[in-house]
């Protein structure tokens, strides 16, 4: 039985994580978007990138930074509530979550790249009603980082406490950061655990569905999303269906991995399927232009037998069969009839003669 402890710590850790999600999707994500909002009741505040050398009106901050180089730069916070604010500042590191959104560590966890790189001016600022405050921070890139993209954000946080609920209510607003560190970039997509699997349907002369799935795995070092196009065939590369548009995976960073299943409609049970996969990665580097790479391919095997139409045929042979075993054995029949007649009309001659001769 969980203890009134636990409970509360799961309903923490429940808000925490909703609102960082719905905070971090105003902040972090959606270009042009405009300054992202915290507000309940009383409380509400604004973060807004500095305008400087980097540029105005910003999004988000993106960086090219070299090994061991350090970036300056600031975020603006503005208290739109009645009441004087207290807030934490931080940085943190970035991830995909299981929906395809951004999302920042919360505080507790261990950040090992932008996360443990940048640091505020300040661990807390102070805003008055009405007022705003610039919080400069630095980012200092270590010598031996690697080459490649890195995704984190810097954060402010309000703890406010819930006396309903007895819990502390850590409320999050933050702006994303995206770097790319100076080196040899090595963008690379890989299609892993590749699996097509076949739905057959009653009608014997009909066509049934096909489920395809497989993992997209960022094995480079640069942040990647990606178009892709399924396809089922038959035997040789007939009876070819495409799926339907699919609908484009998150941005991935590197070593980050996301799960595809792609329903294929109108295929034909060819006994031995043929499923492709292609991925063409798509590179975005820190102006927003895209790039195409080079596409990645991958093809798994399935089974779909016509079951029905099987079955059919196999009940259509028996029937023939057991239609001509009754006739061979009508025929039989009918000989051994004649035979037993013919050899009983012989006998009945021979005893008529002999009665004759008597």
């Amino acid at each position: 039985m969980p203890t009134t402890a636990t409970r509360r710590t799961a309903t923490v850790a429940a808000l925490l994580r909703t609102t960082a999600l719905s905070l971090l999707a105003a902040a972090a994500v959606g270009v042009g978007a405009g300054p992202a909002v915290a507000a309940d009741g009383d409380v509400a505040w604004t973060v807004r990138t500095a305008s400087n050398s980097y540029g105005a009106a910003r999004s988000s901050y993106s960086y090219n930074v070299n090994p061991g180089g350090t970036v300056e730069d600031a975020m603006v916070v503005a208290n739109r509530g009645t009441a004087a604010l207290k807030l934490s500042v931080y940085a943190a590191d970035g991830f995909t979550t299981d929906a395809g959104q951004l999302d920042l560590l919360t505080r507790d966890k261990k950040s090992v790249a932008i996360g443990a790189w940048a640091h505020a001016g300040t661990d807390s600022v102070v805003i008055q009603p009405g007022k705003t405050a610039q919080v400069p921070f630095r980012i200092s890139v270590p010598g031996n980082a690697t080459p490649g993209d890195y995704v984190g954000g810097v954060l402010t946080a309000l703890t406010q406490a819930n006396q309903a609920e007895g819990i502390n209510v850590d409320r999050r607003l933050g702006i994303r950061i995206k770097l790319r560190v100076g080196g040899e970039l090595t963008p690379n997509l890989a299609i892993e655990d590749f699996h097509v699997r076949y739905d057959g349907t009653l009608n014997p002369f009909g066509k049934g569905d096909a489920t395809v799935s497989y993992r997209i795995h960022n094995t480079g070092n640069a942040a990647l999303s990606g178009q892709q196009d399924v396809s089922v065939s038959g035997p040789f590369g007939m009876l070819r269906v495409r799926a339907d548009e699919i609908a484009a995976p998150p941005e991935l960073l590197p070593g980050e991995s996301w799960d595809v299943t792609v329903p294929v409609h109108g295929v034909t049970p060819a006994v031995r399927l043929a499923s492709t996969a292609t991925l063409t990665p798509l590179l975005t580097d820190v102006s927003g232009s895209t790039t195409s790479l080079k596409p990645v391919r991958a093809t798994a095997h399935g089974w779909a037998v016509p079951w029905m139409l099987t079955l059919a045929v196999a009940a259509l042979i028996v029937v023939l069969v057991g239609a001509l075993l009754y006739r061979r054995r009508s025929r039989s029949q009918r000989r051994t009839r004649e035979d037993a007649r013919v050899r009983d009309a012989v006998a009945k001659a021979l005893r008529g003669q002999g009665t004759q001769t008597a």
